[in-house]
């Protein structure tokens, strides 16, 4: 471990007690109508299209792609819903029947979207027009530890800049995935269940940073487990981590969890922030703007957090 995690264990411990929060105003897009709700008024708001004006399902998950688009996984069919920033809706797909458990998406760095289905134990790759281009795993088949080409329950994606996909591979199994931009298995990144150093409890989402190492929301133990580009433990980081995770260009990483109701702001596996949310932060995403917008599965709702000052 590094010589500062104590001050991170200080700093962790006073995110969890409540002492270190700063202020911020969140426009909530809820499940009947979309309203902007701050921490002493609440008004309505339209900046975004809900088809039906209903989400009609889970919000499982949303993703930025820096580029203009938001995007919303939703459980009930159509499970993609693509907006503008403005909230202007531009398109649907993912009829009923795709996915039984749509878990979450994630934008590359070519603007491709991959998705899990944690239920039917695939990921799929689409453009941002809604083509299928790539499909992993077997649908409707379990692996364990060892298997190569099926998953069990993957739940997260993350994809290099040399187009590697790292599998966050976590409600069945304990373990990060990697294969080549083309889909051809790579290696496997711990595969062990536990909480010693290098032993992953339920993985719930995966980053690469700057450096080439990956950081992985090992979220039962409550850290973020760090490994090097081959697949060596390196430390862990002491936040609570059963949601999202995102990587800025800076290195500046995000993390949310749905029990603590938050998102942290880390930088070199110290807290730098964290951001109270009214809600169960699943699906995370932060656009290139600074925007960060968290998705609640539970409350069917979408929360876009703009930090003042």
């Amino acid at each position: 471990m590094r010589h500062s995690m104590p001050l991170a264990r200080v700093l962790a411990w006073l995110f969890i007690t409540g002492l270190f929060m700063v202020p911020v105003q969140a426009q909530v897009i809820t499940r009947a109508t979309a309203q902007v709700q701050t921490q002493t008024t609440m008004t309505t708001s339209d900046w975004v299209d809900i088809p039906g004006g209903d989400w009609h399902g889970s919000t499982s998950w949303v993703a930025a792609d820096g580029k203009g688009h938001i995007l919303v996984m939703v459980r009930s069919a159509p499970h993609f819903r693509l907006f503008s920033r403005d909230g202007t809706l531009l398109r649907t797909w993912g009829e009923e029947g795709l996915y039984r458990n749509a878990h979450s998406v994630t934008f590359d760095q070519a603007g491709n979207i991959w998705a899990t289905d944690a239920a039917r134990h695939v990921i799929d790759k689409y453009s941002i027009e809604g083509e299928l281009l790539m499909s992993l795993g077997q649908l409707d088949e379990a692996g364990d530890n060892q298997s190569r080409r099926v998953f069990n329950q993957p739940n997260h994606v993350a994809v290099a800049g040399n187009g590697d996909i790292y599998v966050s591979d976590g409600y069945g199994n304990a373990r990060i995935v990697v294969f080549n931009s083309a889909g051809v298995f790579q290696r496997i990144i711990s595969g062990e269940q536990g909480m010693a150093d290098g032993q992953l409890a339920l993985p719930h989402g995966v980053a690469i940073d700057s450096r080439g190492r990956i950081l992985v929301n090992d979220s039962d133990n409550k850290r973020i487990s760090v490994f090097d580009a081959a697949g060596n433990f390196l430390e862990a980081w002491p936040f609570p981590s059963r949601g999202g995770i995102v990587v800025m260009p800076d290195d500046t990483v995000y993390v949310s969890d749905v029990n603590a109701g938050a998102v942290n702001v880390i930088r070199e596996g110290e807290l730098i922030e964290s951001i109270p949310v009214d809600a169960r932060p699943h699906g995370l995403a932060v656009d290139s703007d600074g925007t960060i917008y968290v998705s609640d599965a539970r409350g069917q709702l979408v929360l876009r957090i703009n930090r003042q000052g």
